[in-house]
């Protein structure tokens, strides 16, 4: 699946207890459409996103980059500390294509070589 939208926030890099790194971020992803009565309806829709492939790449994952993202989808759901319930999106991104907006407009691909241990300094784009 393919959503484009906007940064939220700065990207965050976070280590499991695995010593894994993930980068997380958030998106804005906008629709719009006509409804009966030929008004404009306006909604945005909010993904929580991970990237588990290179945590170099949140250098690049600011506030405000317009970035297309191919991944899956999944919910969850919670009960806050209110006692409400709460529902979110979570996008498991294994592909960033930033479009405008931020310090670069190439694309962040997996490749073989990123997968077989090369240095986390080398950034696969």
């Amino acid at each position: 699946m393919n959503i484009t939208g906007r940064l939220t926030r700065n990207a965050e890099v976070r280590t499991t207890n695995g010593g894994k790194q993930v980068v997380n971020f958030s998106v804005a992803v906008n629709d719009s459409y006509k409804n009966k009565q030929g008004e404009r309806v306006e909604k945005t829709a909010y993904f929580d996103c991970s990237y588990w492939r290179t945590a170099n790449v949140a250098k690049m994952l600011t506030k405000g980059l317009l970035v297309e993202l191919t991944g899956t989808v999944s919910t969850r759901a919670w009960i806050s500390k209110d006692g409400e319930a709460k529902a979110g999106l979570d996008f498991h991104t294994s592909n960033i294509k930033p479009l405008a907006g931020g310090k670069r407009a190439e694309t962040v691909q997996t490749t073989t070589a990123a997968n077989n241990n090369e240095a986390d300094d080398d950034l696969p784009f």
